[in-house]
């Protein structure tokens, strides 16, 4: 979870209850993961996981299409009075510059997203005993994963909230389910698989174990925990407005991500999109007002398809139901049998 979701009074309380705590670095400058690890490494002994995007480079649109693109959001109701400019480059954050910090800290695993990092950043992470994972959502980024030397592959299924994983945004997405990914992954591919989209209880992840995954990542369930630094408004939807449903859009950061469907999406179909993240720069001010005065329906209310599942607990309790659930999950009759048949 990027943009200030994760805390480190988050992802230490769910390190210190057995699990791994994580941080979203995706737009982080080097100071901020700094601040970040440093307060968490006083509050847990325990593993933790640091993602990045590997952005890849922005071809420039003409200027005739940056500028339909920004007359669509100064049409919008909230825009009123808002400078939308396009945003000067560069356009993404220098993932050398992020990671050095990383080496300073030492975290116990590094995951990336959109892509493979570079291959001396693979080196020294695991030249430092760092695990490094990277997200697949299909068998041939799966395989360029294995082929670059990673520990393990994070499956990313359909149903995941937020930005989808694929390498190659503008090729033909499988859109596979989670598990029906995990079993086509783990006959394929001998690598140990996380289980990342739709995973909500304890119940979802042994399923997700009995696919071939060894263990699950999971985003949207710890949003309304109380150490979680999701705002108000962005908890509201997720516990009261479950009939919305998600969708998928680009209109937010111009790659497909999977949120709470919400004005803002309705209103920007078929309207002219920037490519990523230019059109996340340019969208920044306008969710930021949306935040500031508790407007749900212009804010990237990024979650999975099942976040009507999700629950407001501590992180430590919520870590306690997912292992108690997960505990009878494995003691069903359905699964001991398919236990007994396999062995």
């Amino acid at each position: 979870m990027a943009g200030g979701l994760n805390t480190p009074d988050l992802a230490s309380s769910v390190s210190n209850s057995g699990g791994v705590g994580s941080f979203g670095f995706s737009y982080s400058k080097p100071e901020a993961i700094d601040k970040d690890l440093e307060k968490t490494k006083s509050l847990t002994k325990g593993p933790i996981n640091c993602n990045f995007f590997v952005f890849q480079p922005v071809s420039l649109p003409s200027k005739a299409i940056q500028s339909e693109a920004i007359q669509a959001l100064k049409g919008l109701p909230i825009s009123e009075g808002v400078e939308i400019n396009f945003p000067a480059e560069p356009f993404y954050p220098d993932i050398d510059d992020q990671i050095e910090v990383i080496w300073e800290h030492r975290p116990e695993i590094l995951t990336f997203h959109f892509g493979l990092p570079k291959k001396e950043i693979f080196e020294k992470a695991l030249s430092m005993g760092i695990s490094v994972g990277v997200t697949a959502t299909n068998l041939s980024d799966a395989m360029a994963i294995k082929e670059a030397g990673a520990d393990f592959i994070v499956a990313q299924g359909i149903e995941a909230g937020g930005h989808r994983g694929n390498f190659a945004e503008n090729d033909f997405d499988e859109e596979l389910p989670l598990l029906v990914l995990l079993q086509k992954l783990s006959t394929e591919i001998e690598l140990p698989l996380v289980a990342a989209g739709g995973v909500m209880n304890g119940s979802d992840v042994g399923s997700c174990i009995e696919k071939g995954a060894i263990a699950a990542q999971l985003g949207t369930a710890f949003l309304c925990c109380d150490e979680a630094g999701t705002g108000k408004t962005y908890r509201r939807f997720l516990m009261n407005e479950s009939g919305r449903g998600t969708k998928f859009t680009k209109a937010f950061s111009g790659r497909r991500a999977r949120g709470i469907d919400n004005l803002f999406i309705k209103l920007m179909e078929q309207k002219e999109i920037l490519p990523f993240p230019i059109q996340n720069t340019l969208t920044s001010s306008l969710r930021k007002i949306a935040t500031d005065i508790d407007e749900g329906e212009y804010q990237s209310l990024w979650a999975g398809s099942a976040f009507e599942k999700i629950r407001a607990l501590p992180a430590a309790e919520l870590m306690k139901a997912l292992s108690f659930e997960l505990n009878l999950y494995n003691d069903s009759p359905k699964v001991q049998n398919s236990y007994k048949q396999r062995h």
